[in-house]
């Protein structure tokens, strides 16, 4: 998402009444510069804390409690090598990383806990995408370990426009029952919904914790698994207040070519 995109979106935003303002999903982006490295080699990753529809408004985020990427089974502790980058004047975060040897690379986020005075409410979304070096097709379906997680069924890299993504909610590192999931795609500024309804769309997990979507165009899709937080916080104004915590995947689509 371009700067001028981001922001011609909050201007605009903003120029509403604030009664008339449509409620909007939030989505911790974590994303990568490619879901499949057939050499391995480099990779980026982007931090911002957004509505990738909308394409904004951004909101803050502080530096992440934890930062990692678990590959080959062994997890390693990323938060000292991120560097700040703002986004829309918001704190966003950026990080850069060599895949040296074959297997999926699954990089992982914890925020900080974000308050939404609209709400009354905490957020905190663990989220987390995949890269695979040298395409391997090995170690996708790992876990990280996360409070709340969506283990994927279908492999999260190397998907065509069209496919369908299936996953597990876990909490607790056990299926949450009918959990409501929110999906959005990273719209570039080409595709403008016909209404609110067609921003966010809305899944509910069967009874062992599973859903399925099907991605109808190419780009970056986030599902997002919301679920209330086992303990309350204390919000600025000094009262207890619920937490949503949100079990965050990020998949990638790929339209077919033709040579």
């Amino acid at each position: 998402m371009s700067a001028p995109h981001r922001s011609g979106l909050i201007a605009a935003l903003f120029a509403l009444p604030l009664m008339g303002l449509p409620a909007l999903a939030h989505f911790q982006e974590i994303i990568p510069s490619a879901d499949v490295l057939p050499e391995g080699g480099a990779v980026s990753v982007e931090m911002v804390f957004t509505h990738p529809v909308e394409g904004g408004p951004v909101m803050e985020m502080k530096k992440p409690a934890k930062l990692g990427v678990l590959a080959g089974g062994k997890a390693t502790d990323l938060l000292g090598r991120i560097t700040e980058k703002p986004v829309d004047g918001k704190s966003a975060w950026t990080l850069a990383y060599e895949l040296k040897e074959p297997g999926a690379a699954i990089f992982y986020v914890e925020p900080q806990p974000y308050w939404e005075p609209s709400e009354g409410k905490y957020i905190v979304h663990y989220a987390k995408v995949t890269v695979d070096s040298y395409a391997s097709g090995e170690g996708w379906d790992a876990l990280v370990g996360l409070p709340v997680e969506i283990q994927p069924l279908t492999r999260p890299t190397g998907l065509w426009t069209g496919n369908v993504f299936t996953g597990v909610v876990l909490k607790g590192g056990k299926p949450a029952p009918f959990a409501e999931v929110e999906v959005e795609f990273i719209n570039d500024g080409t595709v403008t919904p016909p209404n609110d309804a067609f921003v966010t769309q809305v899944i509910k997990a069967d009874a062992n914790g599973t859903f399925t979507y099907a991605m109808p165009r190419a780009g970056w899709w986030g599902f997002a698994a919301l679920l209330e937080g086992d303990a309350p916080m204390i919000s600025p104004e000094g009262k207890e207040v619920p937490v949503e915590e949100g079990a965050l995947i990020w998949v990638k689509a790929t339209d077919m070519v033709r040579k």
